[in-house]
């Protein structure tokens, strides 16, 4: 009865130790970019694939189809206040943000579905907003990266960015 108690906690122990370990080396681990723009808290919750060696833009990322914007679950774009993007309207809020690359033009998306795996249950009818914004030439970003500075929203990723106006 020792052993087979002895033998359980081991496993048990060993088990717990794999989980963990693998819980903190995912491939596209969660980040969160958090900053004020036009007087408001925004906040994106985000999962940031790595470009490891592969061509992003037009290949792994299609061009002309829904993105999740990152990987794993869908990113969610949160504001405290309503705000203006790109002059438009979006209240205050929790939204799925996804997006439509594009090689001259993207789709930046504010949907009202946030809690949902990738955009394999996105549905066009829910979009809050649709604004269009275009993208421009970056220095090598390995890791999908949001950032949040004065009156915008950044994305980098590859040898791309794209960002988005924000104001009252």
């Amino acid at each position: 009865m020792r052993n087979f108690l002895s033998a359980f906690l081991l496993t048990a122990a060993l088990g717990t130790t794999v989980m963990t370990a693998s819980c903190q080396d995912k491939p596209s681990p969660a980040a969160k970019a958090t900053g004020k723009a036009a007087g408001a808290t925004v906040t994106i919750d985000y999962s940031q694939p790595a470009v490891k060696g592969r061509k992003v833009w037009g290949e792994l990322v299609p061009y002309g189809m829904v993105w999740r914007t990152g990987a794993n679950e869908a990113t969610v774009f949160e504001t405290d206040s309503d705000l203006k993007i790109e002059g438009a309207s979006l209240p205050k809020g929790k939204y799925g943000l996804f997006t439509i690359p594009g090689e001259n033009e993207w789709t930046i998306i504010f949907n009202k579905t946030w809690n949902q795996w990738g955009s394999f249950r996105y549905k066009q009818e829910e979009d809050v907003l649709r604004v269009k914004v275009k993208p421009s030439a970056n220095a090598m970003t390995e890791r999908l990266t949001f950032t949040i500075a004065g009156d915008k929203v950044n994305l980098a990723w590859e040898k791309v960015a794209v960002a988005f106006k924000v104001s009252k």
